[in-house]
């Protein structure tokens, strides 16, 4: 009897745990049958953006599960309240978090099948289709619902307004003349924008997930750093056609994401900022002047040279091999000299990029915001001042010594700052805690805060830009109702305000192609 009650207990349990799985929600069906037509059966995205983990860093699995039932604001994606209960909305956000057992592949042949041509670039007018400085125009994002506007820094007013890639980054770059705008989304997708006409030019899918771009000085090629895969994949400038894809691997096969990718200029050259491997790597985009010798060599002689792994051809990486990881920069305004910093809260590497070694260590505490540094002559010497993504303080450093010049306490840790030649003036946002309404203003010859700004008591302040003249100064109100406010840069006074969709990024045409040293490059 004991017996047959012992067996007729483990098959009541042996039921309901079956019962209990029949019941948990099957996630993978809950995908395809929800979300696949949009973000593509294997979550590399469609018209809506790709579902992996590397693509959703800045959502959280709670907030997924709420965008899942009541939808995104500014965004073609429906509310599935009606059709998912809560369990089975918890069931595909835990899905599209858990990383694919296998990362996905994207190389030349899935970028070259994602390109699209809106426009021949041999139909493009020669001369823009309105009166306003070309040169001084600003491109803005605007993150709230994902759109760009073209404003013109004379009037400030808008030439154009257009939807964009979603989760566009802010950084947009601008060809040399300034006549073509490129940006990157956060899921690879690159778009090419002519600011003569107005209109989309060509987009292309050029990874998973972006980092950043890059325009040669020549003009020629675009750049793009991806996370996934950690590959650089290098594009044509004239219509986004895919030219190479570039893997990102280290001596023992082990592979890096990409920080970011630089243009630099004076050296026909891309600078490249690894997470995972303590290198930078430079990557020309033209024959190099001079062969770089990786490997053992025998005779440099011109003609007959006996090495092994000769780099001396365009598209070689130049990999400069270094003492600790450095995921941001800071470039000299000549480009010979770069300044990394790490996410370790210790000091920084000064690399020379002539002889390809570090030259001196930097005292960097905290999380130093470098790719946000600005340079400015003080008591004749070149100094840098860079943002502190976790101190509350901007530190300006000798360029020569490499030394502190000072550290200025602020009201909490920023993420921007802006200065311009012309300017007496630079700008430092406290981006983050509850002094965020807050833009410093500082004096570059005392080196001293001699304002602060709370133009919007207890929003989000921050992202300075200047006019290509350095007359007037642009700041970003980041709320989903926010704004652009002008100020005369001498005088502080605000001239005028513009509703903005949370403007998150805009760059001033000349500035940006001219390398102005209160902006970042």
């Amino acid at each position: 009897m004991g017996v047959r009650l012992l067996v007729a207990a483990s098959a009541a349990v042996l039921a309901l745990a079956v019962a209990a799985r029949a019941a948990e929600p099957d996630a993978a069906r809950l995908y395809t049958e929800n979300c696949a037509a949009c973000h593509g059966g294997d979550r590399l995205g469609a018209i809506g953006p790709a579902l992996l983990p590397q693509n959703l860093g800045r959502l959280k699995r709670d907030e997924a599960v709420d965008v899942i039932l009541h939808s995104r604001p500014a965004s073609q994606m429906p509310a599935f309240g009606d059709s998912l209960s809560r369990a089975e909305a918890e069931a595909l956000a835990a899905y599209i978090f858990a990383a694919p057992e296998a990362l996905p592949d994207w190389g030349m042949a899935e970028t070259a099948a994602s390109h699209i041509q809106h426009v021949d670039p041999a139909a493009l007018p020669d001369a823009p289709v309105f009166d306003a400085d070309p040169l001084n125009l600003f491109s803005v994002v605007e993150s709230g619902d994902h759109h760009v506007s073209v404003l013109d820094g004379d009037t400030f007013e808008r030439l154009a307004r257009f939807e964009s890639r979603f989760a566009l980054h802010g950084g947009i770059k601008y060809s040399p003349d300034g006549r073509f705008a490129y940006m990157a989304s956060r899921d690879g997708w690159v778009s090419m924008y002519d600011l003569y006409s107005l209109q989309m030019v060509a987009e292309v899918r050029a990874g998973i997930n972006t980092r950043n771009i890059a325009v040669s000085g020549d003009g020629k090629w675009v750049a793009v750093g991806n996370t996934l895969p950690g590959t650089v994949v290098i594009l044509n400038a004239a219509d986004l056609t895919p030219h190479r894809v570039i893997p990102v691997v280290g001596d023992r096969g082990e592979t890096s994401r990409v920080s970011a990718v630089y243009a630099a200029p004076p050296r026909d050259s891309f600078i490249v900022a690894l997470k995972d491997l303590p290198e930078v790597w430079e990557i020309p985009y033209v024959k190099p002047k001079k062969p770089h010798y990786p490997g053992l060599v025998h005779n440099y002689e011109p003609g007959m040279v006996e090495a092994l792994g000769v780099k001396d051809q365009a598209f070689q990486a130049r990999r400069i091999k270094l003492d600790d990881y450095l995921d941001d920069f800071f470039f000299s305004q000549d480009y010979q000299n770069l300044m990394g910093a790490a996410r370790n809260g210790h000091n920084g590497q000064v690399v020379n990029l002539i002889v390809g070694r570090k030259i001196a260590d930097i005292p960097l505490s905290g999380m130093p915001h470098l790719g946000s540094g600005i340079t400015f002559d003080w008591q004749g010497r070149r100094v840098m001042a860079s943002p502190n993504l976790k101190e509350a303080k901007i530190t300006v450093l000798d360029m020569q010594t490499w030394e502190v010049v000072t550290e200025l306490e602020t009201l909490g840790p920023g993420f921007f700052m802006r200065s311009h030649a012309n300017s007496p003036h630079a700008f430092a946002d406290v981006f983050f805690g509850p002094n965020r309404d807050a833009v410093h203003v500082i004096d570059k010859e005392s080196l001293e805060i001699v304002e602060t700004l709370r133009p919007r008591p207890g929003r989000t302040v921050a992202h300075a830009e200047f006019t290509d003249d350095g007359k007037y100064v642009l700041l970003s109100v980041m709320e989903d109702d926010g704004a652009l406010l002008v100020y005369d840069a001498a005088t502080l006074e605000l001239v005028k305000e513009i509703p903005m969709r949370r403007p998150v990024g805009k760059y001033n045409v000349a500035n940006k192609i001219r390398y102005e040293e209160g902006t970042s490059h």
